[in-house]
């Protein structure tokens, strides 16, 4: 997150960032200036290009006003002028990291930006360009650069496409879901060592170097889409976010299940949040909900094969005790609170066994599991074959409403109204709301990945106050989806429950007096629509296809000729990337 405190002591309300970056250079130096929004304070970084070993990244502790900061390079520049003097390279909108092979360093900078939403005022942002740029000078570069392995791992790098996919803010934590944001102010370095952050390792360098990360951006990976909605003639915004663990991250056959960690392969957070749309200056409302999807936590596999479109399942039995299994769980119960809910959507009965080799070993794991945990905190674990009931798509959605019902009823939902002294440059927090009711205190919310329970940030201040605030509301627990693949049985399953949490959000919020939304009201086609894009998008990074979406299909009754052949090109079309483009896509993924 390209944000720190302006002030070294205490929590300054109106914390400063770096969004718009110029990069100069000398024969023996490069200057990055940093640019606050206003573009009226500026920052200054050098970077050595003589030591071809080691990254040596300065940063001035003065913030210079522009004028001052132009004066300070025509001194950089006529005591260069030897050497060439200062010259630009390029303008850029954040550092994404560096890197190093085998020879010289990479810095990798953002140089074209795009829009694609905003939560609360706070701009999301995704990535339309980027440049990677040499940091050693040419007379110190070794041979090595241009050895062919260096070129293979450069190309191997830049096969990772981040303009798709990848999205980050300066002022919001996307990295975490709304309620994590508003029960605890996080800043910083802290932000970049979650899960979600892909570029944590890129930027650790200059992180631990320069103790800040106002010259870095926090880069997500999965999806993010913002649609309006109107809702009894009120406008709403909704946002669906997807956001994809780096941990055990990879393509479907060659990452499956869990490993000694407890990491499972495709792990996504799924997060639905709705507000309400105003002017600037006016009390807000805004709720989220968080599911999760992830790969059966067990130790299995299927060998990638070009002879065959669905290569047998071998199952491990190298851990008994099902310890990987149990971590995974933790780690959940930790991030989210209990219970959880598991909903395994995989085949109850085959005539050759696939599936079903795993659910009853699934099953047998949450058994041996449950036995130790306390009644209150035992995994909820939920059997149904979805194939069975395909034929009609309504069957489906109804069965899977029932179930989400049941989910959200155990977790709740989040909720809270926004008053106007909140809405600002800096980030969110629940002082706003919560003001001096000691109670809300003691509610749980989301947790971090290292197991710290998060506070509620209660206000101290007395404020009177003519609104009525309603009380806020919290999700404790998550209900976390899985069906072989995680992509397509498991996204029909995640928009089931994102339509039964959208009606209890706007019932929240008082925009409808039923919590339920029928199924075919537009609002229901409108929020199918996007899970359906959210499908597609996860299937193509882990699976090399859009996702099946045959249910989806027959729900919208359209052609069901016109629905078989996409899905059998699709089919086709993931056993193509899955034999033949996978491993060297991995490859990049693992660099």
């Amino acid at each position: 997150m390209a944000a720190e405190n302006c002030s070294d002591g205490g929590q300054d309300p109106n914390p400063c960032y770096l969004q718009k970056f110029r990069l100069y250079e000398t024969r023996s130096n490069f200057y990055m200036v940093g640019r606050d929004k206003s573009g009226t304070l500026c920052r200054i970084l050098k970077i050595d290009r003589l030591d071809p070993s080691e990254l040596t990244v300065l940063e001035d502790s003065t913030t210079y006003p522009e004028i001052e900061c132009y004066d300070l390079l025509r001194r950089i520049h006529e005591g260069n002028r030897s050497t060439g003097g200062l010259k630009f390279v390029t303008a850029c909108y954040g550092i994404i990291g560096f890197i190093k092979f085998l020879g010289p360093h990479y810095m990798l900078l953002i140089t074209k930006r795009r829009k694609i939403g905003a939560i609360c005022g706070h701009t999301i942002y995704a990535i339309s360009k980027t440049q990677m740029i040499t940091i050693g000078n040419s007379p110190v570069q070794s041979n090595m650069a241009y050895s062919k392995n260096e070129k293979r791992y450069k190309k191997l790098l830049c096969s990772v496409d981040l303009t798709k996919d990848f999205f980050f803010s300066y002022s919001y934590n996307v990295m975490h879901s709304l309620q994590r944001n508003l029960c605890k102010n996080e800043t910083g370095l802290l932000n970049y060592e979650t899960m979600f952050v892909w570029n944590e390792f890129l930027t650790r360098g200059i992180r631990n170097n320069l103790k800040n990360t106002l010259w870095t951006v926090a880069l997500v990976y999965g999806f993010f889409k913002q649609v309006e909605l109107s809702v009894s003639s009120r406008d709403v915004k909704l946002t669906l976010i997807a956001r994809r663990s780096r941990h055990y991250a990879g393509t479907r056959y060659l990452k499956r299940g869990v490993n000694e960690k407890g990491r499972v392969a495709n792990d996504v957070e799924t997060e639905q949040i709705v507000f309400e749309d105003v002017p600037e200056g006016c009390p807000t409302q805004i709720s989220s909900v968080v599911q999760n999807r992830g790969s059966i936590p067990l130790f299995w596999s299927q060998e990638t094969s070009r002879l065959n479109l669905k290569p047998d399942i071998i199952l491990s039995k190298k851990d008994p005790t099902y310890e990987a299994t149990k971590l995974h769980f933790e780690n959940l119960a930790r991030r989210y609170g209990n219970p959880i809910i598991i909903l395994n959507l995989i085949k109850r009965c085959e005539k050759k066994p696939r599936e079903t080799i795993l659910r009853s070993e699934f099953a047998n794991a949450i058994r041996y599991i449950n036995k130790s945990l306390t009644k209150e905190n035992r995994l909820r674990f939920l059997h149904w074959d979805i194939n069975r009931h395909s034929r009609k798509a309504t069957n489906v959605l109804e069965l899977l409403g029932r179930v989400a019902d049941y989910a959200l009823n155990l977790t709740g939902i989040f909720y809270c109204q926004v008053t106007p002294n909140c809405r600002p440059e800096g980030l969110l927090d629940l002082t706003c709301v919560l003001q001096n009711d000691e109670h809300f205190a003691q509610i749980p919310c989301d947790k971090s990945d290292d197991g710290e329970k998060l506070d509620i940030d209660v206000g101290s201040d007395n404020q009177s106050s003519t609104e009525t605030v309603k009380p806020p509301m919290f999700q404790t627990g998550v209900l976390r989806t899985n069906c072989i693949d995680c992509l397509d049985r498991t996204n029909v399953a995640q928009y089931a429950y994102g339509l039964m949490a959208l009606g209890r959000q706007l019932h929240a919020m008082g925009f409808t007096e039923s919590q339920t939304i029928d199924q075919s009201s537009p609002l229901a086609e409108d929020l199918m629509g996007v899970y359906e894009k959210m499908g597609d998008t996860l299937a193509l990074q882990y699976g090399g296809s859009a996702a099946h979406n045959k249910i989806f299909c027959q729900r919208r009754g359209q052609w069901q000729a016109a629905t078989q052949s996409q899905e059998l090109f699709r089919t086709l079309q993931r056993y193509y990337s899955n034999a033949y483009m996978d491993a060297e896509k991995q490859s990049a993924i693992n660099l």
